[in-house]
């Protein structure tokens, strides 16, 4: 049984992760654990940055974005040096497990630390939603909406002056984000990562709306497509004569992941949270805790970093159909 285990937040900020440190402190807690917070990540393993969590310390944190815990990049745990520093520092601490909030980096950071034997659950937390072992992962959600109200206020302006407007959404190495947000704004064309679309397309797909009558275009581009909305713009503006609308471009960038989780970020990581407490309790350790076909469940996390989470790209057919 343990006695004291520590919980981080890694990697980027996802709205919700201050909602899943109170879970997971006020669940240890209700269960006679005592609550270590390390801060600034994987850094603060090794610099031994360690704060008392108690139920009071994580009152009212359930609506605010970020993370209390804040975050960081950190190299040198990527040394066998820096994971050996981190494991005696958390030894010295007397913190007997740990729960590592983020996405996939910080789940690799787990996995090692697993495999020096320390008990590690991660919780699925990175608004690309590209972590195997959860259908959504945190964040997901309020990253999705804001994006969303972006591109509607953007319509609602484009149809006044007959404008298109690219969108860039985040999304270096997937397209999660930019596929969603694109089919829930209807929009006209999506560039992702996992499928090319390069600006003489958009240009003959934005004119074929022009003649059906549209008063707008919208395209919703990644950042890490392989044309960023950037050049994709500059093409237009040299090649003004391609697009019957008047062009803007609209970076939304980090404003994504922050502001309030929205009810689902929150209960799902109260949710993820709590099992992630629940697991260590019944002596399962070393997975990630996720949601599948509406359940939580666990995954080895030895099984989460070889793979990679595809995405359905049958989706993106289906948005081409509907903005017709």
């Amino acid at each position: 049984m343990f006695k004291r285990i520590g919980v981080l937040t890694s990697g980027g900020d996802a709205a919700g992760m201050n909602a899943a440190i109170r879970a997971v402190t006020r669940t240890a807690v209700y269960a006679g654990l005592e609550v270590m917070g390390v801060r600034k990540g994987f850094s603060g393993l090794i610099d031994g940055d360690f704060i008392p969590l108690g139920a009071r310390e994580v009152g009212g944190i359930i609506s605010k974005g970020g993370t209390l815990l804040k975050s960081a990049r950190c190299l040198e745990f990527k040394t066998e040096a820096g994971q050996d520093s981190a494991l005696r520092t958390l030894k010295k601490e007397g913190i007997e497990a740990l729960i590592v909030i983020g996405g996939n980096g910080s789940q690799a950071g787990a996995h090692r630390l697993s495999a020096l034997g320390m008990p590690v659950v991660g919780i699925a937390s990175t608004i690309d939603n590209d972590l195997p072992g959860s259908e959504i992962t945190l964040g997901v959600d309020t990253a999705l909406n804001i994006a969303l109200e972006a591109i509607d206020r953007l319509k609602t302006t484009a149809s006044s002056h007959k404008r298109a407007f690219l969108v860039e959404v985040m999304g270096r190495n997937c397209g999660y984000l930019a596929l969603m947000s694109g089919i829930a704004g209807g929009a006209e064309i999506i560039a992702i990562p996992e499928a090319p679309c390069g600006p003489e397309t958009i240009a003959e797909i934005f004119r074929a709306s022009n003649e059906r009558g549209k008063t707008h275009a919208i395209g919703v581009i990644a950042e890490g497509a392989k044309f960023s909305a950037l050049e994709i713009s500059h093409y237009f503006k040299t090649h003004p004569e391609t697009i019957d609308f008047d062009l803007r471009l609209t970076t939304l960038g980090h404003v994504q992941r922050g502001g309030q989780p929205t009810a689902f970020d929150r209960i799902l990581a109260a949710r993820f949270g709590a099992a992630a407490v629940n697991a260590l309790l019944c002596n399962e350790s070393n997975v990630l805790v996720g949601l599948q076909k509406g359940k939580i469940t666990t995954t080895a996390l030895s099984e989460i970093v070889k793979a990679k989470k595809p995405l359905d790209l049958g989706l993106l057919e289906m948005s081409r159909v509907l903005s017709i």
